[in-house]
């Protein structure tokens, strides 16, 4: 694992910059800052651990029943799953909820799992990027 993201300041889960959009959903399973995050029902959220229409990134651990907050606009530190190429679109997650790579966008799946795009390269699995979530 590196840090590829220029923030070593920041954990994952954390925002790098002002002007985010953060949004409060309760917690339909226990969730780890940093995860991507769908909506599993009205207004609650799971982590994703597959190609889901992801709303953002968790920005909290909280339990089943907890209200988390969730990055839905902005620059989020997240854990890839593997090489992202900078400027590439982005989707959560695999089965370690980690952010991959959208590989062919023109795909209508894709697009609709598409949870923004990278900022910071990725090499390997398990290396810290910056992504701006745009949902």
């Amino acid at each position: 694992m590196a840090d590829l993201s220029g923030r070593t300041d920041l954990a994952v889960g954390d925002i790098a910059q002002a002007g985010a959009i953060i949004q409060e959903f309760e917690a339909a399973a226990a969730i780890t800052k940093g995860d991507p995050v769908y909506l599993s029902a009205d207004m609650k959220v799971s982590p994703a651990a597959a190609a889901q229409p992801c709303i953002g990134i968790a920005l909290k651990t909280v339990a089943l029943g907890g209200m988390v907050p969730v990055c839905t606009y902005g620059v989020v530190k997240v854990t890839a799953g593997g090489a992202i190429t900078r400027g590439a679109t982005v989707y959560g997650a695999d089965a370690s909820k980690r952010i991959l790579q959208n590989v062919y966008a023109a795909s209508i799946a894709m697009v609709d799992n598409n949870l923004g795009w990278c900022l910071t390269a990725a090499a390997a699995a398990a290396d810290l990027i910056l992504i701006q979530v745009n949902k």
